[in-house]
């Protein structure tokens, strides 16, 4: 794993490591580190995803909910989500916030970004 020069920015541990496209490996220990001394269970949503919120429709096939339907522990799984999105967006540069934007869990992110520059498992 190749590290970043001596002074690079972003050292604070109040902000999200930066990723600009160069040192992947760094960028993503630092990252999980980050999130986990954050909430731990917050790692859990990022390599797991938010656990569908579902119920059973009429036909008794299971259907997401939607937010009326919610309890309060739906919406705090969602809202873990947010806060996991919410810090690895925050430490994308520009190009590899283009790559990720259209993504809607944190997991799909991560998985996005490790795909983009690990390859997949089967190569």
């Amino acid at each position: 794993m190749s590290a970043p020069p001596e002074n690079w920015e972003r050292q604070s541990s109040a902000r999200t490591p930066l990723f600009n496209g160069q040192y992947y490996s760094w960028w993503k220990n630092r990252m999980r580190d980050h999130i986990i001394g954050e909430d731990y269970e917050l790692w859990d949503i990022v390599t797991d995803g938010p656990l569908a919120t579902m119920k059973k429709n009429v036909e008794g096939v299971d259907v997401p909910k939607i937010r009326a339907d919610c309890t309060a522990e739906d919406l705090r799984k969602w809202e873990k989500n947010a806060k996991a999105k919410k810090w690895l967006m925050c430490g994308l540069g520009p190009d590899e916030y283009r790559r990720i934007q259209s993504c809607t869990t944190a997991k799909e992110i991560w998985d996005t970004l490790q795909v983009a520059h690990e390859g997949t498992p089967q190569v």
